[in-house]
């Protein structure tokens, strides 16, 4: 869809009352996505069988541990991986937002019945999970009361910090080392590129940088939050926060690739005129984190 089509649509959205504007949105968002479950489960396969492998090369196993899912998205597929795949023996997985719905749960099921041949063991309740996932939405972790204090071994997220403001996302990982028990782990895997060209190939993967700070906010809403934070950044608020790196890793992006060359086309705005190339185009990034 044309990035301008949907930017159209969202601020529609958001001109409405919270409710309505929400409501509409979800109801786009399961016609859009019915059919999708296959497709997420293999893209969050490759993103699960890359998070296991940094893991192993940190000597840190999961068996009978506790995983805290920062972002829950709109189905628990992670946490299945989690609890099936890597033998967790809780998975406990917080949203912002409550996404969640029996249906989509009920065909994340039967995939599992069909193609692992697991049959998912659920309790009665609305989602009908199994007893080893807790789903916590409408939960704002930058408040310290949104946050239990109970015991995690690690804490992961695939694609969430690049939607949540700076200082929101500061305060979370204050909160994280002021509330959860220690020691534990966190695993981030971060999209730093504007998600807008993921289905507009006319925008280049930079393009959300050429903005000032009031024209970006005009960009988008609640809908599409996307902070425009730079591998530097992420790294100072870990820091900031208490957090020391034990391993990173990212994207580089090929002098040759057309990627490459749209983002040579863009005139940088000056906010981001002190940032090296590397910096500015690191992609794909993977950090695990430790308490200092």
């Amino acid at each position: 869809m044309n990035h301008k089509i949907k930017s159209l649509i969202f601020k529609s959205l958001d001109i409405l009352p919270n409710k309505i504007g929400y409501g509409i949105y979800h109801q786009l968002q399961k016609f859009l996505n019915r059919n999708s479950v296959n497709y997420k489960i293999k893209t969050n396969d490759r993103s699960f069988q890359e998070a296991l492998k940094i893991l192993a090369e940190a000597n840190i196993e999961l068996k009978d541990k506790t995983v805290f899912e920062l972002g829950s998205g709109w189905a628990p597929i992670i946490p299945y991986f989690f609890t099936y795949f890597a033998e967790a023996s809780n998975v406990v997985t917080y949203d912002i937002n409550e996404h969640y719905d029996a249906k989509t749960i009920a065909k994340l099921n039967a995939y599992f019945k069909d193609k692992f041949q697991i049959d998912v063991t659920t309790e009665k309740g609305r989602y009908k999970l199994p007893s080893t996932i807790k789903y916590y939405p409408n939960k704002d972790l930058a408040n310290p009361d949104s946050l239990s204090n109970d015991a995690v071994d690690l804490i992961f997220s695939r694609f969430v910090l690049e939607h949540i403001p700076p200082a929101e996302l500061l305060r979370i990982h204050e909160n994280f080392v002021q509330k959860l028990p220690k020691p534990f782990y966190i695993l981030h895997m971060i999209s730093p590129s504007d998600h807008r060209a993921y289905n507009d190939t006319s925008l280049s993967y930079y393009d959300f940088l050429k903005y000032s700070p009031e024209e970006w906010k005009e960009q988008h809403t609640k809908f599409d939050y996307h902070n425009r934070l730079r591998l530097p950044d992420y790294l100072e608020i870990f820091d900031e926060a208490g957090f020391e790196v034990v391993s990173l890793d990212y994207d580089t992006c090929d002098t040759a690739s057309e990627k490459y060359k749209k983002f040579k086309e863009l005139t940088l705005h000056k906010d981001f005129e002190n940032y090296t190339e590397e910096e500015l185009l690191a992609g794909s990034i993977n950090v695990l984190l430790k308490v200092k």
